[in-house]
């Protein structure tokens, strides 16, 4: 059999997208991932379809499989002619133990690649605003690990040395030692004022900075109960702190917000999140697909086929802007056929997405709702004009009733329906059930049914599961059916787009403007 492959990879300190290109092309490839605790489980919803990963993470006080076990792990999978990756916290190489690793893997002849990371000693003092160099401080920095292991080949840590030299001092994996750490600086010189400064979890939505001194940080750290990981960094830069701190100070810092939108729309929403500090956890509670019984099917196409015939063409949303496309080229049904129909359009995004196909929408509502189209549309109807009302399987009946009340000949056609999609129930239960999630959005009625029927269909309270989460709406229509539900809306978007439901949660909790 053809030996494997095995990659080596630094996964940066957290922050998923510290992942350097080469490190996630290895994900991407890999048929197995084996990863650990300091590497973020973000990354591993890049591992391709059918792909194994192997969890072998370590604790301070437990490790779920020893460093020789994984060094042998490695080599069987490669053996197995399998391409494997193994994801590491930071890099590799920083106290990372991949030579062992490498050492076995050549000793078998396993072809092997080492891909460097980030390291956490540079990445998470950057993430709370302290550069390990500065020109008015120190052009200098060393790295120390923060324990040792009994047997080492290597000499213990001169810490006279370290106490008298003039640059940052930044220990990995030191809380547990950090008192014996700040004796030992100080007896070899180290002034009891010398600034400290502590990162747990740095570059991680739980990070959180504790500052002091080699005099006062082991009382502040025992006081705090502060614990691993961690990053300790002694040297005067740590004064820039106060002045530099960036990363603790976005909007949505510290808040883990489930995005419950479909997965081909959640791009946006989700890059937003994550730009403002939080952290977007995705759970598409809807699937979009073309509808699927005959006769919606039969009545779409048959609209499509005579496209000539309508005097305004209406689109309520992106969803059904792309699938009236799709479709529409799927029958091979020119696109000219649609000269003489004005567009109308429910939102600025779904006539962005008209514009790009180069439609150019005539009439947009307001409040980006579509039973508030037709008081828009009002002055440009005739009795008797022939409308096509391009929406979803669950879409609302009002418009179109007003619409046929005013004397237009309406064809309602179903371009696509909305299906359940609760794949990642069980992991979301059990987030839910830590206390994990802060907040959750919703951007339409059937992202709030969707996931109460996900929740109760694994034999939950979706009431008591959500009872300690902040809600964000996208619109009134579904901050309704949100509060007919149960919940109550913390937050609802001034406008009915996705930049001002994430505009909406950036103010203070319990501001709830659910007005009417």
């Amino acid at each position: 059999m053809k030996k494997g492959v095995v990659y080596l990879v630094g996964a940066g300190p957290g922050d998923p997208k510290l992942i350097t290109v080469r490190g996630l092309e290895a994900i991407q490839r890999a048929d197995v991932v084996v990863y650990d605790r300091l590497a973020s489980p973000r990354l591993l919803k890049h591992m391709k379809l059918g792909a194994d990963k192997i969890f072998v993470g370590k604790l301070p006080d437990k490790h779920m499989m020893k460093q020789e076990e994984i060094n042998r792990l490695l080599v069987d999978l490669a053996l197995q002619g399998k391409t494997v990756t193994r994801l590491k916290g930071g890099d590799p190489s920083v106290f990372g133990r991949v030579g062992e690793e490498a050492e076995l893997l050549a000793e078998h002849g396993v072809t092997f690649e080492i891909v460097p990371g980030i390291t956490s000693a540079i990445a998470v003092p950057a993430y709370a605003g302290i550069p390990v160099t500065h020109r008015d401080f120190t052009s200098s920095f060393s790295i120390v690990t923060g324990h040792e292991y009994k047997n080492k080949t290597y000499s213990s840590v001169n810490w006279e040395n370290l106490a008298q030299a003039s640059g940052t001092l930044i220990f990995l994996m030191g809380v547990a030692n950090l008192e014996h750490i700040c004796s030992q600086l100080r007896q070899g010189g180290k002034s009891q004022d010398t600034p400290v400064a502590l990162i747990r979890w740095g570059t991680w939505m739980e990070q959180e900075t504790l500052t002091g001194t080699l005099a006062d940080i082991v009382d502040k750290v025992k006081a705090a109960q502060f614990q691993s990981p961690a990053v300790t960094i002694v040297g005067e830069v740590v004064k820039l702190r106060e002045k530099l701190a960036w990363f603790e100070n976005k909007p949505l810092f510290g808040r883990r917000i489930l995005v419950t939108r479909a997965r081909s729309q959640a791009s946006d929403l989700v890059a937003q999140i994550d730009e403002l500090g939080g952290e977007a956890i995705e759970f598409p509670v809807i699937r979009i697909q073309p509808p699927s019984g005959a006769e919606a099917q039969a009545a779409r196409d048959a609209a499509m086929q005579r496209l000539p015939s309508f005097d305004w063409v209406v689109f309520t949303s992106v969803n059904g802007v792309e699938s009236f496309f799709t479709r529409l080229r799927e029958l091979r049904v020119d696109i000219r056929s649609m000269a003489q129909a004005r567009i109308a359009a429910v939102g600025p995004k779904t006539a962005e997405a008209l514009e790009q196909r180069g439609l150019i929408v005539e009439t947009l509502p307001p409040k980006f709702q579509a039973d508030s189209l037709f008081d828009t549309l009002a002055e440009e109807l005739r009795p008797g004009q022939t409308v096509l009302l391009a929406t979803a399987d669950i879409a609302g009946k009002e418009l179109p009733h007003k619409l046929k009340a005013f004397g237009l000949e309406v064809t309602e056609i179903d371009v696509y329906e909305n299906v359940l999609d609760a794949e990642d129930a069980p992991e979301m239960v059990e987030l839910l059930k830590q206390g994990m999630i802060h907040d959750v959005t919703f951007t339409s009625s059937s992202t709030v049914t969707n996931l109460f029927t996900a929740l109760t269909d694994q034999g939950e309270d979706p009431l008591a599961l959500l009872s300690g989460c902040r809600i964000a709406c996208i619109g009134p229509i579904t901050a309704k059916t949100a509060e007919d539900s149960g919940l109550s809306v913390d937050y609802l978007a001034e406008e009915s787009t996705i930049a001002s439901l994430v505009a909406s949660m950036c103010g203070r909790p319990g501001e709830r403007l659910i007005k009417g």
